[in-house]
């Protein structure tokens, strides 16, 4: 059985490196940022956001267990206003993916929501993250915006 427990301090720290060194990957493959200044834009990015680092207010920060109440991944949800909250992140250790444990996550933030006083929550997906994607949708989550681009550059591999 998956559950959400408050990151300690040490979880946040490690889960903090790990996840901007993730974001600044994710950002590189979609084609937003170069390889030169993603780890430092999503550094800024991360240090904007929790100031105050896992106690900023409106920011909640936990640590996925799985039935041995091993760290099996992590959830950072944010209140951005009085009705909406908006997932950052949800991460599934490697070790831990493919045992329902993101899915069981999803649920447990939604158990929370009204908890820190929301009824809607929003996340941000990839485009090429197709297996979150497939999550998502199979939690009931609608696409909202979708953003698109072509690479015009001779050589793309296009006719």
């Amino acid at each position: 059985m998956t559950t959400l427990r408050r990151m300690s301090e040490e979880e946040f720290l490690n889960y903090n490196d790990f996840s901007i060194a993730a974001y600044a990957k994710e950002k590189v493959a979609a084609g937003n940022w170069s390889e030169d200044e993603a780890l430092e834009k999503a550094r800024t990015s991360h240090a904007e956001l929790l100031p105050d680092g896992r106690d900023t207010e409106n920011h909640f920060l936990y640590t996925i267990l799985n039935e041995k109440e091993e760290n099996a991944g992590s959830l950072w949800i944010c209140k951005q206003s009085s009705d909406k909250a908006f997932i950052y992140d949800i991460r599934v250790s490697d070790e831990h993916q493919g045992q329902g444990h993101g899915k069981n996550a999803m649920r447990l933030a939604e158990e929370e929501a009204p908890k820190i006083g929301v009824q809607k929550i929003g996340l941000h997906v990839f485009g090429h993250n197709t297996v979150a994607r497939k999550l998502y949708e199979s939690l009931s989550y609608k696409t909202t915006n979708v953003k698109m681009e072509k690479d015009l550059h001779p050589g793309n591999g296009e006719e």
